[in-house]
């Protein structure tokens, strides 16, 4: 392995083993605004575009461009040809996971019907954004992950409406689709466009050395600051509620902690049995077990109101789920020889020096 390969190890070890610390500072920085400052929660909140947040918005863009970029069109066309790790996201997040979320919150939250509608309107997104960053992390197949998100996000333009309504009870759901197109836009299109753009110049000008050894670490850097930033915006605006209110904080939590874990669990073990590598593998269990905060937070307003239980039960899911996903893919990278099941010692010497590389 050349110096700079061994540089590259170095770095990404010492990110990754303070990543936890840095998480851990920008969330209790975030609650301590929400709680002495909650104006600042309040204005960043009152920055919107339609029903986007402006200031999550910019982060998450600034989060995602980075993250596709190191991703080829050869890439994605590979990912097509197999098929097998798509179904399994597909029947995770639309066929499991609605009726688990719904069983759950109606078990652990019972006498509290909209703490029970927000948790299923969280059910019933699977994530389309923020989960690139955490396949990226886990070393996963970033090209295999843009295509499982991106036939989530039409299949949520299809499904989600009839879905909510089926889970909740109710005749018809008002679903927000101009923010789940714009969601689609915003946080696949464009930056899946400019990645492509930037690969096509920057790549002839400055060569594969260049762009792999400076200008990919540094992109890396900036999605590092946003997904910081974005965890202290995230707690900011309910920082007050979660230090104030905590056991209905804890109350709210428990379903969803069952529901995260359960789907973990469930798309892990089918990863495995479907026999898939790893780097296949990791994107079908971190898209099978998020959710899609922002369409569920919506959807929760529309139909309850700014400070109604379901929109605070949809809010509780991505305080959780930030931690979670991390401790996830440490899950995953600690248990990466694991898969394919079956292989031989040789094969698994061979996958871990070309994961090192």
């Amino acid at each position: 392995m050349s110096g700079t390969d061994e540089n590259k190890e170095v770095e990404l070890g010492i990110f990754e083993k303070y990543l936890t610390l840095w998480i851990a500072i920008c969330i209790a920085m975030g609650l301590l605004l929400g709680r002495f400052m909650p104006s600042f929660g309040q204005y960043l909140d009152s920055l919107k575009f339609g029903q986007i947040s402006i200031p999550i918005g910019i982060l998450l863009f600034l989060m995602m461009y980075p993250t596709v970029v190191g991703i080829s069109f050869s890439d994605v066309k590979k990912t097509t040809k197999f098929p097998k790790p798509m179904l399994i996201t597909i029947i995770a997040n639309w066929i499991i996971a609605p009726p688990l979320m719904t069983i759950l919150a109606n078990f652990f939250l019972s006498g509290n019907p909209q703490f029970i509608a927000g948790a299923i309107l969280l059910g019933i997104s699977p994530c389309t954004a923020m989960v690139l960053w955490w396949i990226k992390m886990a070393r996963g197949d970033l090209g295999q992950g843009l295509v499982n998100t991106a036939i989530n996000a039409l299949l949520m333009v299809a499904l989600y409406g009839a879905e909510a309504a089926f889970y909740l009870g109710v005749s018809s759901i008002p679903v927000p689709w101009d923010l789940i197109v714009w969601s689609v836009i915003l946080f696949i299109a464009v930056p899946v466009s400019l990645a492509a753009i930037t690969r096509r110049t920057v790549l002839p000008m400055k060569g594969i050395e260049w762009f792999e050894g400076r200008f990919k670490p540094t992109l890396g850097k900036i999605s590092i600051v946003a997904l910081l930033t974005t965890l202290i915006v995230l707690f900011s605006l309910e920082g007050n509620i979660i230090l104030t209110q905590p056991l209905i904080v804890a109350l709210i939590a428990v379903p969803l902690l069952v529901h995260y874990i359960s789907m973990i669990a469930i798309t892990y073990g089918a990863t495995w049995f479907a026999n898939l590598d790893y780097k296949s593998a990791a994107p079908s269990v971190l898209i099978g077990s998020s959710s899609h905060f922002e369409v569920a937070i919506a959807v929760a307003t529309t139909l309850f109101g700014l400070g109604s239980g379901a929109a605070l039960a949809t809010v509780i899911g991505p305080l959780m789920e930030v931690p979670l996903m991390l401790s996830l893919v440490k899950l995953l990278w600690h248990t990466r020889v694991r898969f394919p099941r079956g292989k031989t010692r040789t094969h698994e010497i061979n996958e871990r020096v070309g994961l090192m590389k």
